[in-house]
C-alpha cells in the first residue's frame, strides 16, 4: 500500500477566515475554487500540500482541528507571519520555541483551527 499526500478538509464558519489564514498569511494560493457556489469551498496549494476549506458552520461546530506544518526555514516563516498577521499568533505560542522533545515551533490561532508550525 502506497500514499502519496495526505490533503485535510477543514470546516469554517466563514470561509474568508481560511483564506486569510491559508492564503494572506501563510501564502498557500487557491487552486481550485467554487467560493461563489451554494456550497463554498476551495483547495488551496503550496508546494506539494493541498488543503480543502469548506464554509459548512454545522460542521465547524463539531470539529476544531489542529495541524501541524513542518518547515525547514521557521525563522524566515515566522518573520513573515509576525510582520503580515501577528493578531494570528496564537497566545500560548506566540515566538519561535525550543520544544522539549527538541522541535522548534510557534502556532497560528484563526478562531477556527491551530496551526503549529515545526522544525526539527
Amino acid at each position: 500500500m502506497q500514499f502519496t499526500k495526505l490533503v485535510p478538509e477543514l470546516y469554517y464558519r466563514d470561509i474568508q477566515e481560511g483564506l486569510k489564514t491559508f492564503v494572506g498569511c501563510l501564502e498557500f494560493s487557491v487552486g481550485h475554487s467554487e467560493l461563489n457556489s451554494d456550497n463554498p469551498f476551495c483547495v488551496v496549494e503550496k508546494d506539494d500540500l493541498r488543503v480543502m476549506l469548506f464554509e459548512n458552520a454545522t460542521y465547524a461546530e463539531k470539529f476544531t482541528p489542529l495541524l501541524r506544518l513542518v518547515t525547514t526555514n521557521i525563522e524566515d516563516v515566522y518573520k513573515k507571519v509576525v510582520t503580515k498577521h501577528p493578531e494570528l499568533l496564537h497566545p500560548n505560542l506566540r515566538q519561535v520555541t525550543l520544544r522539549p522533545w527538541g522541535a522548534k515551533e510557534f502556532a497560528l490561532l484563526d478562531g477556527q483551527i491551530g496551526i503549529v508550525v515545526q522544525q526539527w
